[in-house]
């Protein structure tokens, strides 16, 4: 049994084994559905929505262990983030490829076009190129050699890059006025972003004053 305050290092590996297990399945799916003939009217439609709902789920999940890991006081979570961050690159890149491969044929120019042409894309677009030095500076290696304060400052853009994704998700449902699923993610992403202006900003100063001493 799973110890959720102090768990073993075999007990933390097998956790993220079934973790990495089911973050495939969305892709297992999509595998499945293709070859079963379960994609619907518009297959290409189908799976850029789902590789774009699967990035925006990963990015609020790893956004959400160190907001979890401080309440619930399992330090252990930290050691999940960079999977679950590896795990939004990669649905962002499978989203990327459908637009790119199916949309523009692997034509870089068409592309650029469109990317310029049209908001939501644009911002898409950026958002994704954000993400690349993030996956990038992933490892171990890459955190000693920027330093643990540059790393940490370069991953923070992963709140940019989440907002840019909702703002993507908006425009792109605009033209259906169904805004339901962007507005939960902003609220997730907005709520996420608080407890971190809060425990960072916040409190600090609030403990700062509470240790002044008093004038006079």
């Amino acid at each position: 049994m799973i110890s959720v305050f102090n768990p073993t290092p075999r007990q933390i590996a097998s956790v993220k084994s079934v973790i990495f297990l089911a973050a495939l399945l969305p892709m297992a799916r999509l595998v499945l559905f293709a070859f079963t003939d379960r994609l619907g009217a518009n297959p290409i439609e189908f799976i850029t929505r789902n590789t774009g709902d699967w990035t925006l789920y990963f990015l609020c999940f790893t956004l959400a262990v160190t907001p979890l890991r401080r309440l619930s006081k399992w330090h252990w979570l930290i050691k999940l983030r960079r999977m679950l961050g590896l795990f939004a690159f990669f649905y962002a890149a499978l989203h990327f490829t459908t637009f790119f491969w199916f949309d523009h044929f692997f034509d870089i120019d068409e592309m650029l076009r469109d990317v310029a042409k049209r908001p939501f894309i644009t911002v898409g677009f950026t958002a994704f190129l954000l993400l690349l030095p993030l996956a990038i500076t992933s490892t171990n290696g890459m955190v000693r050699r920027l330093g643990g304060k540059r790393w940490q400052s370069l991953h923070r853009l992963v709140y940019v890059i989440a907002c840019l994704g909702i703002l993507h998700f908006w425009w792109m449902k605009a033209g259906k006025h169904d805004f339901a699923q962007p507005i939960l993610y902003g609220g997730i992403v907005g709520l996420l972003l608080l407890t971190r202006v809060y425990w960072n900003v916040l409190q600090p100063r609030m403990q700062k004053r509470r240790t002044e001493p008093a004038p006079g």
